[in-house]
């Protein structure tokens, strides 16, 4: 996939340098000026790389890997063909439901599917404005995650919010996953196998995610809650 890349920005580079031969800039200032443009349009596309490189290279690595065709993976995954042919040349920048939706599809968490180096930084900041952290957001409930992508492998974090007689179902985990629920605000029934449990304000909640389990809104406000999700 790399080499491709590589191929076809060497061509786009060899067009530039013919193209260039054909009349000489009128000015200097003109030379700097084009030399400018061709230094902004690198930073751009190194960047655009960047952000994109390990996911456009896992999708497509897993997706040979599983010998699937792209068709069979917009199947598979419930998300369409061009956005997964977008991903994969490195063209898209896709929300985290669209993303956890591809992992599902190779089942795998979506920290496996984006896994790379830790930060440079020693602070990593998600930011509550983005919105390609709304893992699902509707009438009923709103999801959004709180943790770094790169952490998913083993922990998640997210923050829930669910309105009244609403519920936040889930089918099993894998075996051994386990949820931490803590509420902030609100009343919620928990329930995890046939075990129900009661929460309010300033409760917290400790259950195998690895049953048929639930958070329900059981009040007359919007519940928020916190919910951590652990691994083994």
């Amino acid at each position: 996939m790399a080499a491709k890349k590589s191929n076809r920005a060497g061509h786009s580079a060899r067009r530039l340098m013919r193209s260039s031969k054909t009349r000489k800039p009128s000015s200097q200032a003109e030379t700097d000026d084009a030399s400018k443009h061709r230094s902004d349009n690198t930073d751009k596309a190194v960047n655009v790389d960047e952000a994109n490189a390990v996911l456009c290279d896992r999708v497509t690595d897993l997706r040979k890997k599983h010998k699937l065709t792209l068709d069979q993976l917009a199947t598979a995954s419930g998300v369409s063909r061009s956005m997964l042919s977008q991903i994969e040349r490195g063209q898209a920048n896709p929300t985290l439901a669209v993303t956890f939706r591809i992992a599902q599809a190779f089942g795998i968490s979506i920290g496996e599917l984006v896994d790379q180096p830790w930060s440079s930084s020693p602070i990593e900041v998600v930011h509550g404005s983005d919105a390609n952290n709304l893992f699902r957001s509707d009438d009923e409930c709103q999801v959004r995650t709180l943790s770094p992508l790169h952490m998913e492998k083993n922990i998640e974090f997210y923050e829930l919010r669910i309105e009244p007689g609403a519920a936040l179902s889930s089918a099993p985990h894998y075996e051994g996953t386990k949820e931490l629920l803590t509420v902030a605000r609100g009343s919620a029934q928990v329930s995890a196998g046939d075990t129900d449990s009661q929460l309010g304000k300033g409760d917290s909640a400790h259950y195998r995610a690895d049953l048929d389990h639930s958070i329900r809104n059981v009040g007359n406000s919007t519940l928020v809650c916190y919910l951590v999700v652990t691994s083994q």
